[in-house]
């Protein structure tokens, strides 16, 4: 069966003769005017003149081609049917990739269309939960008394005073235990200047007292959170809270200090 296809397409010698002679005769023609241009080109002596008169020509020759009908190579209607079954073949290979490609971009759309449908679906489920939950709270909030809401304000407070109270009470004691009360030594004999230092030593604060006025002042008064230095404050413990960024000097008063913010 593919054989006698074979031999069905495939041309007679009257026809291939035919159809070598015009080609023959056509490829004569091209030589011919490949010669008439080189003979042209080797009369003209100015290199511009030659560029104008070549393009002049090449105008007059496109504007000749453009008025006239195109003409069939041959007549025959063997070789006509010959090359049209070819280029119907060519032109169905070119269709079926055309086709393929389609079908390929289709799938890759259909995919595609999917993932967004399920990722619609999700948040449409996401959106109606949160929506619940939003009337949810509508109605809880519509049934609470101002007695409820008030008393569970009282009770959020009174637990973070205890939580508060919690926190301190363990930061004196790590400060009480590592921080303890400065004991100033004497390295005199005088016994009375050794009781003066151990009565001013008994009265410096504790570095715990020292941030329980801060936290005091700064809670009372935030407007006015500062307090002042006086004899009590030893030094030291004002340069570590300083230094380590706890509490800030006045602008103006080198002997007030407030705890810092903490955001």
């Amino acid at each position: 069966m593919a054989a006698d296809e074979d031999e069905a397409n495939q041309l007679s010698e009257a026809a291939q003769s035919e159809l070598l002679i015009q080609c023959e005769h056509q490829f004569a023609q091209l030589e011919k005017l490949q010669n008439e241009i080189i003979l042209t080109e080797a009369d003209w002596q100015n290199p511009c003149d030659a560029s104008v008169n070549r393009l002049m020509a090449t105008e007059a020759e496109l504007n000749q081609w453009m008025g006239e009908e195109p003409k069939l190579l041959t007549t025959n209607s063997e070789v006509l049917l010959k090359a049209g079954k070819e280029e119907m073949v060519k032109l169905c290979s070119e269709l079926e990739m055309v086709v393929a490609c389609c079908e390929a971009k289709r799938n890759k759309l259909a995919e595609t269309k999917e993932i967004e449908h399920k990722w619609l679906k999700e948040k449409q489920q996401v959106l109606e939960a949160v929506t619940d939950h939003f009337k949810r709270l509508q109605m809880e909030r519509k049934n609470q008394s101002v007695h409820s809401v008030l008393q569970d304000m009282r009770d959020k407070i009174k637990k973070m005073e205890v939580y508060q109270k919690k926190l301190l009470d363990s930061l004196g004691e790590v400060l009480n235990n590592h921080v303890p009360v400065p004991q100033i030594e004497s390295s005199s004999n005088s016994k009375k200047k050794k009781d003066v230092e151990e009565e001013t030593s008994e009265d410096l604060l504790s570095l715990n007292d020292i941030l329980q006025l801060l936290i005091n002042q700064f809670q009372n008064t935030p407007h006015d959170p500062y307090i002042t230095i006086d004899s009590t404050f030893w030094p030291p413990y004002i340069e570590i809270l300083l230094r380590f960024g706890i509490a800030v000097r006045h602008q103006e008063n080198n002997f007030k200090i407030r705890l810092e913010t903490f955001c």
